[in-house]
């Protein structure tokens, strides 16, 4: 079966994404999996940077987070997206109820006009991650 010289190249294109998933090292009962979450959420209108600014006063001592971005979305001047990366599906769960995660869901939430696409992620390692390595 012959392979074209587009589907070849696509192929070698795509192994560096690919190389980083195959040499993580698996998740055991001593080395939990990664838990990560990307969401879009729309502010009322003109009110998207008002939002961002209390979304990030509340973020910088959460036990386990290992990422957390608060991006504006190009195409939508009300949207924002969150990525987040957790050492564990646990220490999201618990920074739920931290006081400082608490106040920001209060003082935001009507600022918040709905939300949009969610998405649960495995990370399994990459730049950025705050001291986790792909191997």
């Amino acid at each position: 079966m012959a392979v074209s010289r587009r589907t070849a190249v696509a192929a070698l294109a795509a192994l560096p994404l690919a190389a980083p998933a195959a040499l993580a090292a698996p998740a055991t009962k001593d080395t939990p999996r990664m838990y990560g979450l990307i969401g879009k959420m729309r502010a009322q209108p003109g009110q998207r940077d008002a939002l961002i600014a209390i979304l990030l006063e509340g973020t910088a001592a959460m036990p386990g987070c290992l990422s957390y971005v608060v991006a504006k979305d190009l195409a939508d001047a009300d949207a924002l997206w969150i990525t987040e990366t957790w050492d564990s599906r646990e220490s999201h769960k618990a920074s739920l109820s931290l006081h400082s995660v608490q106040q920001a869901i209060a003082k935001g939430r009507p600022l918040i006009a709905g939300f949009g696409e969610r998405f649960e992620t495995e990370p399994v390692g990459g730049q950025g991650l705050m001291g986790k390595s792909t191997a």
